[in-house]
């Protein structure tokens, strides 16, 4: 078996890195900063992709694809953008043997390569609303990287969008944290916090930022998903207008928003222990492993005939694998099993033959039942529906368990320390409050909450928890990833 995974408790972070190397979800590269995604780990990724993929064509969007290089002076057109990331960018200087005339930027994000696109395709009201989404990589320079949270290079998707009205702009912004938040809690079964982000938190160059935040299992939170509403300042920038009904020149309106690979980490940090990694049923590509339990050969050939003839009922159902390795004890086998976080384990032998029945081991619990032949894939397939229910109530739970409204700021710095989690909290809109916040307990505001509960007295007004001033409603805090 593989080497020992380093409990939670003992240490989350070297935890994780195990868990991810040992499960083989993905490796170092010789590329400093950056990341081979292994197998088991894009597995995870293209079903995550598919479910994405489909909501966003129901909602009417379509895949394109830009260039991967962005011509320095298209970076430089808008002024906060390039400055917000400059720090993180990677630029070629060379072509072939060459010095090139002008620099290209390797896209730390797309969106000026894109509306500089859009500024050609765009001329009438008729052409609007355009919704595109392309799924590619993305470079950003980190100085201190950890696999799937945070590396030089990653996977993800991101949309763009643009309308005719800011109305039009806002109400596709709200669409896509939508999907992000019915992905994340119905797939991933992540329970999120929505709501946006602070004016000095926001996306360069944005009007608003909306993001969903999730706990993790040490009690920080992940920004799981932005969705930017950007106004007119890349439309600007780039020249985007249309004509409109009545005949005048407008400027367009546009949205930006993009989920990552650090989906997976978030997976892992939700729904991780120390036996390793619990996949929800809905994203798992082997949903169902079946291990044939036998000591010899007469009693292998009866054993796996019964387990062939289950796999076959099995597959109407769900996602099924036969273990039938030799080489490998039934012991091995589960363990290995568990690491990689297959939802439902079902094991067979000589007697459970000879009874007509397996016994059905949950992941998420450990549970063991005895399951008969009849029916089988049926209750295989409520089985995981229960999983996929279970892992988000669970999920829920350690969140709510671990969200604090508090209303004093030594009581918050003290067990903000000690403990970590979720605060509820008044803040106002002061970036001098925010930043002594952040320098005082390296806690930051995650997100401004959508719909917010009423806060003492039923008013969501109250008095700023560093400085006394007035703030318009409580703001999540936490430490973060």
């Amino acid at each position: 078996m593989k080497n020992k995974i380093t409990k939670q408790s003992e240490d989350f972070s070297r935890w994780y890195n195990d868990l991810v190397l040992q499960a083989e979800l993905a490796d170092y590269s010789p590329v400093k900063g950056c990341m081979v995604i292994r197998p088991n780990g894009y597995a995870i990724w293209e079903k995550m992709q598919a479910e994405l993929d489909r909501m966003f064509k129901e909602t009417g969007h379509q895949n394109a694809y830009f260039p991967l290089f962005i011509p320095e002076s298209f970076m430089k057109k808008e002024a906060e953008h390039v400055k917000g990331f400059a720090p993180q960018c990677a630029i070629v200087t060379i072509g072939g043997d060459k010095v090139l005339e002008e620099r290209l930027y390797i896209r730390p994000t797309s969106e000026t390569i894109i509306y500089a696109m859009y500024s050609k395709w765009i001329n009438s009201y008729r052409d609007l609303p355009l919704l595109l989404n392309q799924w590619a990589n993305v470079v950003r320079w980190e100085m201190r990287t950890r696999l799937f949270l945070r590396t030089t290079e990653f996977l993800w998707q991101e949309g763009h969008t643009a309308h005719a009205t800011h109305d039009e702009a806002e109400e596709e912004t709200l669409k896509i944290l939508n999907i992000y938040t019915e992905f994340l809690e119905k797939f991933m079964a992540v329970p999120v916090l929505r709501g946006l982000k602070t004016e000095k938190e926001k996306f360069a160059g944005a009007l608003r930022t909306y993001c969903v935040e999730a706990m993790m299992r040490d009690k920080k939170a992940l920004q799981a998903g932005t969705s930017h509403n950007l106004g007119q300042n890349f439309a600007k920038a780039f020249d985007v207008k249309f004509q409109s009904r009545e005949g005048n020149m407008e400027y367009v309106w546009q949205t930006s928003w993009g989920v990552s690979t650090r989906l997976i980490g978030s997976l892992i940090m939700v729904h991780g222990d120390d036996k390793g990694m619990k996949i929800p049923p809905r994203l798992a590509s082997t949903q169902v492993v079946v291990i044939p339990i036998y000591r010899d050969d007469s009693e292998k050939q009866a054993v796996l005939e019964a387990a062939g003839k289950l796999i076959e009922k099995l597959k109407t159902r769900v996602s099924v694998k036969l273990d039938d390795r030799d080489h490998y004890s039934p012991g091995w086998k589960f363990n290995e099993w568990e690491l990689k976080g297959i939802p439902l384990r079902i094991e067979i032998g000589p007697k459970d033959v000879k009874n007509q029945s397996v016994i059905f081991v949950r992941r998420d619990t450990g549970e063991k039942t005895p399951v008969r032949f009849d029916g089988l894939e049926d209750h295989a397939f409520t089985t995981l529906e229960d999983i996929q229910d279970n892992m988000y109530k669970t999920a829920l739970k350690f969140r709510d368990d671990n969200t604090f409204e508090v209303d004093d700021y030594n009581e918050f710095k003290e067990k903000n320390k000690r403990d970590g989690g979720f605060f509820s909290m008044y803040v106002c809109d002061s970036n001098k409050c925010e930043i002594k916040l952040q320098e005082e307990t390296k806690a930051t505001i995650r997100v401004i909450p959508l719909n917010p509960p009423g806060g003492k007295n039923g008013s969501h007004k109250g008095k700023c928890i560093l400085c006394n001033g007035s703030s318009k409603q409580r703001v999540i805090v936490a430490k973060a990833y």
